[in-house]
């Protein structure tokens, strides 16, 4: 069986993650080998020193890295929001409240999102972002400084809103700014020159997955009971519905990016890595994705998975 390496940090990702191993290696040939891999540097020199063949998540600093001369290669987009939540005090009716305040802001996972969201909104110049790490404070705790009345506001990861929740502050709907978000993946362009049928069934698989986690929940939560419920040290099969249907709600069968997701991908990575390229659409290589629709392989899953008992 052809196999390929796959390489992510957060074990947040891994019911996604496990779901297209359990698609490919049932259904079209292909052993996905997933790589853990935490630290920073390690994962980010993995493409490029052949530790892995293909990452599947913080992929911005690729951005900087092309920029520089490595060429590498975007095949798909499953998210183009981050499917963040804004966390705000009970009082809170609209967003001009936050003119002439603070926001709390995450440290990790591209925090400069933020002033994008922000400009969108039209509050760029007029709201402070104030770094809180999540070593200081624990992960996805900045709700803690909104409750404290320290900041106004914060975004949270929805599998991490109970406790603030729980502190007495609300969610406020929002519409996000569009960025190359969770599971996009990548490889080194000459990867996918060499194994352009790999690249393909591999590809068949991540849709069938997304397909499986939007369509097929039951199926996708027994794959997620498995290896991603230890990973993730979730004892409860409630709460691990709950984080599933928090994932699959972000998802899109037809892993395509928008002009304006890969243009503020790249924004962030000049701003958080010192660089990005000068035309960020030449890092995509979509064609195995539009292939496959042309082709109708997605409409055929679909209606597969509509028949099935």
């Amino acid at each position: 069986m052809r196999t390929i390496r796959l390489a992510y940090r957060d074990h947040d990702r891994t019911p996604v993650i496990y779901c297209i191993k359990a698609m490919a290696e049932r259904h079209y040939g292909v052993s996905v080998e997933v790589l853990h891999i935490e630290e920073r540097r390690e994962f980010e020199a993995a493409l490029f020193n052949r530790s892995c063949d293909a990452i599947i998540e913080h992929t911005e600093y690729l951005h900087a890295e092309a920029a520089r001369g490595p060429k590498v290669t975007f095949f798909c987009a499953p998210q183009i929001h981050r499917g963040l939540r804004l966390v705000v005090p009970q009082s809170f009716t609209a967003v001009d409240q936050l003119r002439g305040k603070s926001m709390a802001v995450r440290d990790l996972g591209r925090p400069f999102a933020i002033t994008l969201w922000l400009r969108k909104m039209g509050l760029e110049r007029d709201v402070q972002t104030i770094i809180i790490k999540d070593k200081e404070i624990g992960r996805w705790q900045q709700w803690k400084k909104v409750a404290s009345g320290e900041c106004a506001a914060c975004f949270v990861a929805p599998i991490y809103l109970p406790a603030a929740l729980a502190a007495g502050l609300k969610t406020f709907p929002v519409d996000e700014a569009e960025i190359v978000s969770n599971f996009a993946q990548a490889c080194l362009s000459s990867f996918a020159a060499e194994n352009p049928a790999l690249m393909k069934d591999y590809l068949k698989a991540v849709i069938h997955a997304l397909a499986l986690l939007i369509y097929r929940r039951e199926e996708a939560l027994e794959i997620a009971a498995g290896e991603p419920m230890r990973l993730m040290k979730i004892t409860d099969l409630a709460e691990l519905r709950r984080q599933v249907d928090s994932i699959a709600e972000m998802l899109q069968v037809r892993p395509y990016p928008t002009v304006e997701a890969i243009v503020n991908s790249n924004e962030i990575a000049a701003h958080e890595y010192g660089s990005g390229v000068d035309n960020p659409l030449t890092l995509w290589d979509l064609h195995w994705v539009k292939e496959l629709e042309d082709e109708g392989f997605i409409d055929g899953l679909l209606l597969q998975l509509s028949r099935r008992t």
